[in-house]
């Protein structure tokens, strides 16, 4: 079964994580979800979309999983991340989130690094709670939810480590619509085909110089990444990591 399911919608291709139950951040879907991002505009893809299976966009990183691997593996997984997010951020082709259902954690940030967040109404949650789990929220991630809510809620939700509803997620700009859950991905297309409407050279001219700053981020993030991983690897963060482990491998079990 292919973690990455991929359809074209005419010139949109939908990328689907498809990992249940949570469609959590693993080593093999952060490589297979950038490799299928860097390789969609050689494809003819002109945007794309980000979705999950229905009520689940993602759960975050596949913390049972991560916390059994070595420091030199766990180093890997924590560049191919930053490189999955850099690949967004830099992406020649606008993309859009389509978060239908939750998306926690890994889940947000995926979505942070798009053009464009449409998520379900009803109760589903988002947020960062990184901070819950022992890990301060890594520089980059705070620059870019800094730059898309502002200092001030950037600050109370990375400092709080806080989940939050689809509706003050909305309320607050960390998403830009609130849709139907049975829309979620064909609202996400419209979006898409709305710039691919628009007089093409203009449109992309101008959304790379909007989206200068976030790609800058990413110029010299060497020593970030060293101080990303020690934060894992510290003794807090690692109880903090075991315990929620147990805690997922006992429900999913249960």
């Amino acid at each position: 079964m292919s973690e990455i399911v991929t359809t074209d919608r005419g010139a949109v291709r939908e990328l689907q994580l498809n990992r249940p139950p949570a469609n959590a951040l693993s080593p093999g879907l952060i490589r297979a979800l950038k490799e299928a991002v860097e390789a969609a505009p050689g494809d003819g893809a002109r945007a794309l979309v980000l979705s999950g299976i229905p009520g689940m966009f993602s759960a975050g990183l596949d913390v049972p999983l991560l916390i059994t691997l070595d420091r030199f593996a766990i180093a890997q997984v924590w560049r191919d991340f930053y490189s999955l997010l850099r690949v967004l951020a830099r992406s020649s082709i606008p993309v859009a989130a389509a978060i239908n259902g939750h998306g926690p954690a890994g889940g947000t940030v995926l979505a942070l690094f798009c053009d464009w967040r449409g998520m379900a109404e009803g109760d589903w949650k988002m947020g960062f709670n990184e901070v819950q789990v022992g890990i301060p929220l890594p520089p980059v991630i705070l620059a870019a939810l800094r730059r898309q809510v502002g200092a001030r809620q950037a600050e109370r939700l990375g400092t709080g480590g806080l989940v939050i509803s689809g509706a003050e997620a909305a309320r607050i700009g960390l998403v830009d619509e609130l849709i139907p859950l049975e829309r979620v991905i064909e609202r996400a297309v419209e979006w898409c085909q709305s710039l691919l409407a628009l007089p093409q050279e203009a449109m992309s001219i101008t959304r790379r110089r909007a989206r200068a700053d976030l790609a800058s981020f990413f110029d010299d993030i060497e020593p970030e990444l060293e101080g990303v991983i020690e934060s894992w690897s510290s003794e807090e963060a690692q109880s903090v990591l075991r315990a929620v482990a147990a805690k997922l491998t006992k429900k999913k079990s249960g």
